[in-house]
């Protein structure tokens, strides 16, 4: 039998390298990404919210390398409410079946309070340029995100990290996306 080479979750999903902005994929690709702090736009004025698009479509429509993503940055409980109602068509026991009733709408009531709870990013895909012409077109980028009243944050590591565990493993209560798949289970030393 040949061994084979074990390979991290980077590896995997083509991430060369994690930098202090974004990723270097194995493509010779770097990505940077931006965090959008999303507005209520409930609460806005017919005019503020036409002035708010309008303020996107102006930085959009300069920059062909922009990509955009949602996320959800809060767990997704439609599994466990799906065993819940399981459970409580099979349970006999009416006390049991009561518990797992108030399970369900505890749930319910976590997840109405977590609908809003939404990541915006802008990504930016760069190929074969110098870290400090990709560093001033970034900086410029988010110079024009501000000007147009957006609260951007340019992502750090750990801020990927944990995009990333959100949006593959679909898991925000992991500390860090993991370098190897399942690293959080082995205990060392055991």
């Amino acid at each position: 039998m040949s061994k084979r080479k074990e390979e991290t979750t980077q590896e995997l999903l083509g991430i060369k390298e994690l930098l202090e902005y974004g990723v270097r994929t194995y493509r010779k690709e770097e990505l940077a990404y931006f965090l959008i702090q999303p507005s209520n736009l409930s609460v806005l004025s017919e005019e503020s919210l036409s002035a708010r698009i309008y303020g996107l479509m102006t930085v959009l429509k300069g920059i062909t390398e922009i990509e955009m993503m949602c996320l959800n940055s809060r767990e997704n409980f439609e599994d466990n409410k799906r065993y819940l109602k399981e459970r409580m068509e099979e349970e006999t026991n009416p006390a049991v079946g009561k518990l797992l009733e108030l399970d369900a709408g505890h749930l319910d009531r976590i997840q109405v309070q977590m609908a809003t709870a939404r990541e915006f990013l802008l990504i930016i895909r760069m190929k074969k340029q110098k870290e400090s012409e990709m560093l001033s077109y970034f900086n410029r980028i988010e110079k024009m995100l501000v000007e147009q009243e957006f609260k951007v944050k340019r992502a750090e590591e750990e801020d990927i990290r944990r995009i990333l565990a959100v949006y593959f493993e679909q898991n925000v209560t992991t500390e860090k996306f993991e370098e190897f798949d399942g690293e959080r289970w082995i205990i060392l030393n055991d």
